[in-house]
């Protein structure tokens, strides 16, 4: 099915996001027709799932997975991929809930996923620095650990960590999403090696990512730490042939 004709599902964790998720609801709706959203909550004790379900009774294309507690980005992600896979939806994208993702962009994703396997937003591309409202400690952490993520695993992208993303359904159908290890901003090192592992074809397109103003954001030491040792762990694999 042509990209341009195909259904997509957006999916957006959450966690506390009450601040923002009606609004981000109606961006993502607004943005095309041929878009559905689905929100993974994880019991956010904000409510955040129960105004994703209000909405969910007179808007059809918003669907909501409830989650017992907080379980981490990587595995909201497998959920959310396993619940679209088992429906009939071709293109499956990964958002943030927190605006450092412009719905905005979402129509140039549908127009890339045309001439590409999965497609990736990306925050320095051709190292141009599109980032908006990030101290500068961070954001060399964050060009720097792509740096060292491109070394590592030889993947030429400019974005390894983005969290931006849209997948063809026949990447994730390729993906034992059972053997994805990484819960964290590894996670999308991990699903972008796996993807090119396979020989699928990505493509990375422009993005302005602005930093969260509501809510806090889920960055941790943990987070940072699982990254580092995770991309070693992705060129063995590759060496002993597990990926």
């Amino acid at each position: 099915m042509a990209a341009t004709t195909s259904r997509g599902l957006v999916i957006v964790p959450t966690y506390n996001e009450s601040e923002n998720i009606r609004t981000l609801l109606r961006a993502v709706l607004d943005a095309d027709a041929r878009l559905d959203v689905l929100v993974v909550d994880d019991n956010s004790p904000d409510k955040t799932g129960d105004i994703v379900a209000g909405i969910s009774v007179d808007e059809p294309r918003v669907h909501l997975l409830r989650r017992p507690g907080k379980m981490g980005l990587g595995t909201a992600y497998r959920d959310g991929f396993r619940w679209a896979l088992a429906r009939d939806y071709e293109l499956i994208f990964e958002m943030d809930a927190d605006f450092s993702h412009s719905p905005s962009h979402l129509t140039e994703f549908l127009t890339a996923s045309e001439s590409a396997d999965f497609v990736l937003g990306s925050r320095y591309l051709n190292g141009k620095v599109t980032v908006v409202n990030w101290p500068i400690s961070r954001l060399l952490l964050s060009y720097g650990a792509n740096i060292y993520a491109r070394i590592v695993t030889g993947m030429k992208l400019w974005d390894a960590t983005g969290g931006f993303k849209c997948f063809h359904r026949r990447v994730l159908e390729a993906i034992d999403l059972n053997d994805v290890r990484s819960n964290g901003y590894a996670f999308q090192i991990e699903m972008s090696f796996r993807a090119m592992r396979k020989g699928f074809r990505p493509i990375e397109i422009p993005i302005v990512f602005t930093d969260r103003t509501e809510g806090e954001s889920k960055m941790s030491g943990h987070i940072v730490r699982e990254a580092i040792f995770m991309v070693w762990r992705l060129r063995w694999w590759a060496i002993t042939g597990r990926v």
